[in-house]
């Protein structure tokens, strides 16, 4: 297999489209015939997602390799950092949680995870003959970069070309890029062959004199500036996002909406995606302790430290507004983290998510959860259940679906019915003793599970929002969404993203002079 030189997608800060371009350039490679991967040496986020073997990886990196038309794997996202609080993450190494670990002790054995990473680049380039590597938050953190094992130390060692995104949106982009070049030695600045801008707003021909001059301060070509997109989402791996996200401020009286409570230490956003995209419905997400009166359903979402969590529910009085939004026929639904707040407690004895002990849930539910190893990460298959006689009713078949679960707690439901019925996890056929996931109340309208992902599945969508009291019209364009599988939607959002990428930068500069075959049409 030829082998190419490397492309490493670096940042002059944290969420400026690094994680975009990379998925662009894999879906740009994939399509010229080129096997490529993505690699990133070391992730910190608590949006992660599951490989088809049950190992952990950060979401970014499994949205790049589908781009790309790879099998997500480890190897390409080895160290995985996900923070429980403001000093500790858990440490995912090679897809498994090995300990939690606080900033400095993680620091002391930065070169042992640094050899980790080399080993799995190393593994991938041996079955690709294309890597795309991704940095990590700004490329020139002066005071981290002698310990730095994901920019420019990671792309030495693979040997890469340096492509700098800078993000137009959040002002100064001329500031970004030339104090990055200068906080820069001169080695790293080398490596650097262009120079892409992000999210620009407007009329781009009157940027060309900014082009001009960030080329003639710096002697970078810059290889393109790409508009901001609204015609398709990709899922994002920064909880930088979250600050983006639609607020109270954007609520419109006059549409069904949905609220996600805004966790303190919330996971899995990109759980929401689908909905938001949802042209019927608007999902706000919310902070602030308020009556829910207005909403259709209410959202706990995934949580990293679920004790820490049920405690600021308690103290903002949030806890006592979604009780009584319960209680009175309020749709509520938790997903992970949210379905453990659901139940009567949470007990956790060994200490995993601090100090050992017991907290009260919300008991909304007839569930309660302990707390313990090993972690569950399955990539599961599950159906809506339907009752005892499930799959015996004509349609259950259509509410089938693919989703991830990744928890450390271990649920009891005490009475009443799952939520869904699970089929596979890691491709094995589950125990009829443990083939049920998830709650629901006897009024029907408070439901919880682990299931990550099931709103990706529009027929299970749109199940839920018939439960919460939506009525959705059957367009043309949702029986063709229903008909799809999530995977065939995606690969046409990916070819959306190389279309718009190779539209507005020089896809020759970092294509062709690797002698790669260009597409029909393509100019030469």
């Amino acid at each position: 297999m030829k082998k190419l030189k490397p492309i490493a997608i670096f940042g002059t800060g944290s969420d400026v489209g690094k994680s975009i371009v990379a998925a662009a350039l894999c879906k740009s490679f994939a399509d010229r015939g080129i096997s490529v991967a993505p690699f990133k040496a070391q992730n910190m986020s608590n949006n992660s997602g599951i490989t088809p073997e049950g190992s952990e990886m950060g979401r970014a990196q499994i949205v790049q390799a589908e781009a790309a038309g790879v099998v997500p794997h480890v190897d390409m996202n080895p160290v995985l950092l996900k923070p429980t609080g403001e000093k500790g993450s858990q440490v995912v190494l090679n897809g498994m949680a090995v300990e939690n670990s606080t900033a400095m002790e993680y620091h002391k054995k930065k070169d042992f995870y640094f050899d980790q990473a080399c080993m799995a680049f190393d593994r991938l380039r041996q079955h690709h003959g294309m890597i795309i590597l991704e940095g990590a938050g700004s490329c020139a953190e002066v005071n981290l970069m002698a310990t730095d094992i994901v920019n420019f130390r990671m792309a030495q060692y693979a040997g890469a070309d340096v492509v700098l995104v800078a993000d137009i949106h959040r002002g100064g982009v001329f500031g970004q890029i030339v104090g990055t070049l200068e906080c820069l030695p001169r080695h790293c600045r080398e490596m650097i062959r262009g120079i892409i801008i992000n999210r620009f707003r407007g009329d781009i021909a009157l940027f060309q004199d900014g082009v001009e001059w960030i080329e003639q301060k710096t002697g970078k070509k810059v290889l393109g500036v790409l508009p901001w997109y609204h015609h398709f989402r990709i899922d994002a791996e920064d909880s930088v996002e979250l600050e983006t996200l639609p607020s109270l401020t954007e609520l419109d009286n006059k549409r069904p909406a949905i609220a996600v409570i805004k966790l303190k230490h919330i996971s899995n956003f990109t759980d929401f995606h689908a909905l938001t995209e949802t042209r019927e419905l608007q999902v706000i997400f919310v902070e602030q302790a308020m009556d829910l009166e207005r909403f259709k359903a209410v959202i706990i979402p995934g949580s990293k430290n679920t004790r820490s969590d049920l405690n600021w529910l308690e103290e903002s009085g949030w806890s006592t507004r979604i009780k009584e939004y319960a209680t009175q026929g309020g749709h509520v639904l938790g997903i992970c983290g949210g379905f453990q707040i659901l139940g009567n407690f949470v007990d956790d004895p060994q200490g995993l998510e601090g100090i050992p002990g017991s907290t009260r849930g919300l008991e909304l539910l007839p569930v309660q959860t302990i707390l313990k190893a090993p972690k569950t990460t399955t990539l599961s298959t599950f159906s809506w259940y339907n009752g005892e006689n499930f799959g015996e009713s004509a349609g259950t078949e259509d509410l089938r679906g693919e989703g991830y679960e990744i928890h450390m707690g271990h649920t009891t439901r005490l009475s009443g019915p799952p939520m869904f019925k699970v089929h596979l996890r890691n491709s094995t056929p589950c125990d009829p003793e443990d083939n049920e996931d998830g709650a629901v109340s006897r009024e029907n309208n408070v439901r919880g599970t682990y299931m990550h992902g099931m709103f990706d599945v529009t027929a299970i969508k749109n199940r839920w929002i018939e439960e919460i009291g939506i009525l959705q019209e059957k367009t043309p364009d949702l029986r063709e969404q229903m008909n799809l599988d999530p995977l065939q939607r995606k690969k046409r959002t990916y070819t959306m993203l190389r279309n718009h990428f190779e539209k507005y930068v020089d896809i020759g500069t970092l294509l062709f002079t690797r002698n790669i075959n260009r597409l029909p049409g393509e100019p030469t």
